[in-house]
């Protein structure tokens, strides 16, 4: 019967009905798969989980205050932003995340880059750097958008719109399911990363410590310049800050070492940061450090919080390049913190979740003069160590951060800038711990630690974003190099077994007559088609191609010489006639070499696809050695690469279509029947020859 167009249409509209049917179930399961804390917060258990997540909360609430100061340092922020960072993306995270554990704020990788763009937005709008900090504001005024605005408003105007930006990108990933991408950040690359930006992060930290104002350097050789800088400058070191840094490094660096080493023992880290923090700001305060010394302190900290505001969208064309390996790192970081501990205490996460998440918690913030944020690797292992059981915990943090911004930030007014570069500096010690396990890695894979020290490299002496590209590409072909010049292997069979390994890697191991079996541990494509045919030559013994052209040559020449031998027998063998002698020949015409294979088995069981030239190769491959009267069988093919042979034509022609084996036993057990055969049908011809042309055959 005939369709009318009316009824095309009519199905497609109740599909799409179908599709987007809302219910009361249907948008419960949406708000609890947007907003996770809907589904455990009913559940909470107030008796076994609370006491567990107040405590964790406060602990890493304490560790927060010093390190959200600190941070701002290195993002090029005043003081009160890395607070106002810390406390609403803790809100926004617990009711976003599918995590337990994680604890989201600034984090020090990310502080670098962001304060990489504000300084260099900041070069480009004519603001001077003279002091060497934010913290001490300039009088320089400028516009962006909101009116006259100074040093320190237009850096923080930078920050909030790279923070939407990133946030923003996070966001369409996680909408679009795009959550797979952070596979391609593997372990030895984001390891490499973070110890990069480590060194470049102490890098920018040491003028603090040794009280020097000296430019922030940005782009390439960055890192080399603030050293020579460093080196330049070294006469006009400020003593207060020297000794000031080396006492707080002599005081934290044992504490710290000591709650790693009993931290099994001990219910919660000793909080000596904190500790420092306050009595160097005690310190100075009674000892006038900044008018005496002339110390670099953090001046007045504002309570409260103030009026929302609206990213500078006129800011977007500049930063939209310097939001993407931002947004990347961030929710690669907090991927995987979150994935490690959701293994290690067995709940699931959820990656694409994850991502909208941690997106969320830099959208939403930038309205409130927060930057960009991910998971914090110490306050995040912290939280887990001292037992928290949900996110509950990031609630209690953010009520300690409240109580900060709202009475506590102006007694922080004497702290000295040297102090938080010394906070920011130790809590690197994670990032700068990997150098020791170069060693070890590079015994369990020397490409994995190339890929480190690339990574690691680039970031340091280029600049982060490009040591992070160059890191990513790298791996990347080191991928294709794997697949590229793969393991190749020739096969025995263990004794009294139907197994086949290795011979190079096993001992004992028992060769088949006259099979040679051959394993290529990739896939076969285009940029590997060369080196298969050159280790299959190689493993095997046998270049088919070489041996035809060499007979070709060898027939050539025998043909040129025929008249010149002809002449000789006939005169030293005139009593003999003719002979009918049978050639060996291949089915080709070409007179058969003496070969020690009759078979030639390919294991394909490492071959996860073939492309159009890998199939190409496999029949040039059959082809040339079917010159030469050697059979190519293939093995553990799987599903996709045998619907591939046979759609590609591979068993036309074969005997019985017989070409492609379920296992490497099963076409040895063909080889040998088939070869048996041949035997026999040679015997027969033999056998029908006349005794004439066998006697013949004898005497010569």
């Amino acid at each position: 019967a005939d369709t009318s167009p009316c009824d095309g249409l009519d199905f497609i509209l109740k599909k799409a009905r179908e599709v987007c049917k809302c219910n009361h179930q249907t948008i419960i399961t949406f708000f609890c798969q947007l907003f996770p804390v809907l589904d455990w917060l009913p559940r909470y258990n107030i008796k076994m989980q609370l006491l567990g997540d107040v405590i964790s909360g406060l602990l890493v609430g304490i560790v927060a205050i010093p390190q959200s100061i600190s941070y701002s340092l290195l993002a090029n922020q005043d003081p009160i932003y890395g607070i106002y960072t810390n406390f609403f993306c803790s809100i926004i995270y617990v009711a976003m995340a599918t995590s337990r554990h994680n604890f989201v704020g600034s984090f020090g990788v990310l502080c670098l880059m962001i304060g990489q763009s504000v300084n260099r937005h900041l070069q480009l709008a004519g603001y001077d750097d003279n002091t060497g900090s934010l913290l001490v504001g300039n009088a320089t005024s400028s516009s962006n958008g909101t009116g006259t605005c100074d040093r320190s408003c237009y850096a923080i105007t930078v920050a909030l719109s790279l923070s939407f930006l990133v946030g923003l990108y996070q966001i369409l990933l996680g909408v679009l399911q795009l959550g797979f991408v952070s596979v391609y950040l593997s372990e030895p690359l984001l390891s490499g990363f973070v110890a990069g930006s480590s060194l470049t992060i102490i890098t920018s930290q040491m003028k603090y410590l040794l009280g020097l104002n000296i430019p922030r350097h940005e782009g390439v050789g960055s890192f080399i310049l603030t050293w020579v800088d460093l080196f330049r400058y070294i006469q006009n070191t400020n003593i207060c800050d020297l000794v000031t840094s080396l006492v707080a490094l002599a005081i934290i660096i044992p504490v710290k070492m000591i709650n790693d080493r009993y931290k099994d023992k001990m219910k919660a880290p000793f909080p000596i940061e904190l500790l420092v923090v306050i009595i160097a700001t005690v310190v100075s305060y009674y000892l006038n450090f900044e008018e005496r010394y002339k110390s670099s302190v953090c001046g007045a900290i504002p309570t409260g919080f103030r009026k929302p505001t609206l990213p500078d969208t006129k800011l977007f064309s500049s930063l939209a390049v310097d939001a993407l390996p931002i947004a990347i790192i961030g929710f690669a970081m907090t991927v995987s913190l979150a994935e490690i501990f959701g293994k290690k205490h067995g709940y699931a996460v959820h990656a694409n979740q994850e991502m909208i998440a941690i997106g969320m918690c830099n959208l939403v913030p930038s309205f409130f003069y927060c930057f960009a944020s991910s998971a914090a690797l110490t306050k995040t292992l912290l939280k887990e160590s001292t037992g928290t059981q949900t996110q509950l915990s990031s609630l209690v943090t953010s009520l300690v951060l409240l109580l900060v911004l709202l009475w506590i930030a102006p007694l922080f007014y004497s702290l000295q800038t040297a102090i938080l570069g010394v906070v920011t500096i130790v809590n690197l010690r994670g990032g700068l711990r990997t150098f020791g396990e170069t060693p070890r890695m590079w015994q369990l894979s020397k490409l994995d630690t190339v890929v480190w020290w690339t990574t690691m490299l680039a970031s340091t002496l280029i600049t982060t974003e490009i040591g992070l590209l160059v890191g990513v590409c790298f791996a990347l072909l080191c991928v294709i190099f794997r697949t590229q010049r793969p393991r190749a292997a020739v096969l025995g069979k263990v004794s009294n077994t139907e197994i086949y390994e290795d011979q190079s890697a096993y001992r004992q191991l028992s060769s088949i007559a006259n099979i040679k079996i051959f394993r290529f541990e990739s896939s076969l494509y285009y940029a590997n088609k060369d080196y298969f045919k050159t280790a299959l030559y190689q493993k095997t013994g046998v270049n088919p191609v070489l041996l035809a052209a060499r007979h070709h040559r060898a027939e050539t020449q025998a043909k040129a010489d025929t008249g010149n031998r002809k002449s000789v027998f006939n005169t030293a063998f005139g009593c003999l006639k003719p002979s009918k002698k049978r050639v060996e020949k291949s089915p080709t015409g070409i007179r058969l070499p003496s070969l020690d294979m009759h078979t030639l088995i390919i294991d394909c069981g490492a071959m996860q696809f073939i492309d159009t030239t890998g199939l190409s190769v496999l029949k040039e491959t059959r082809h040339d050695y079917q010159e030469l009267g050697v059979q190519v069988l293939l093995a553990n093919c799987n599903p996709l690469l045998r619907r591939r042979l046979r759609d590609g034509g591979w068993a036309a022609g074969a005997h019985g279509g017989q070409l492609a084996f379920h296992s490497v036993h099963q076409a040895v057990q063909f080889a040998q029947q088939w070869y048996h055969e041949q035997r026999e049908s040679k015997e027969r011809r033999d056998a029908a020859l006349d005794p004439e042309d066998l006697s013949v055959q004898a005497s010569l």
